[in-house]
């Protein structure tokens, strides 16, 4: 169930000459959870904007949560904080403020990854999916490793401490249990 009642982005517009595409039914769920966990778990109001395709493996920003995924689907889902933004909602989700440097600074960030990738895949389409343990990265100019031939899909998000991003690489895998997605 929706949190806002904001219109629901379409998933991004692709050329017919374009790798893969990527389902919408892959995508709605991490819009979706991300506007729910941020209400409910931060108490901050994130508003996304228009997914669209990403071009690079640099996150949008300086502070990364990863998640994996395995399964029915594979690939990464990626959220990435402007650093004072990650300091801000950090601050809301736990209470108090944490030093970037400390490892419970890294653990809330993780712990955020992990709901939004958690809370999503029970919405994805009845295809089951593993999520690793969320992995941190602080510092400008990061390079996460993504699925070749698979779209990265940005979805933009904006609260009023900042803007950070979800970005969705995950694809079937290709698993005879699988639904064929359209």
């Amino acid at each position: 169930m929706p949190v806002t009642s904001e219109p629901r982005p379409q998933a991004p517009a692709q050329p017919e000459t374009a790798a893969p595409r990527l389902s919408a039914k892959l995508i709605i769920p991490f819009i979706d959870s991300t506007r729910q966990v941020f209400a409910k778990m931060v108490g901050v109001k994130a508003e996304t904007g228009q997914p669209h395709l990403k071009d690079n493996a640099v996150p949008s920003y300086d502070v990364s949560g990863i998640i994996g995924f395995s399964g029915d689907l594979v690939g990464s889902v990626v959220v990435s904080f402007q650093l004072q933004t990650a300091r801000k909602l950090v601050a809301s989700f736990v209470g108090f403020d944490l030093d970037p440097g400390s490892a419970d600074f890294a653990d809330a960030v993780g712990e955020l990854a992990n709901m939004i990738a958690g809370s999503a895949k029970k919405d994805l389409d009845g295809l089951t999916a593993n999520i690793t343990v969320p992995t941190v990265i602080i510092g400008a100019g990061h390079k996460v490793a993504r699925l070749n031939g698979v779209p990265c899909v940005v979805i933009p998000c904006k609260t009023p401490v900042g803007d950070f991003a979800v970005e969705v690489n995950i694809k079937p895998s290709g698993a005879p249990n699988q639904k064929r997605l359209g």
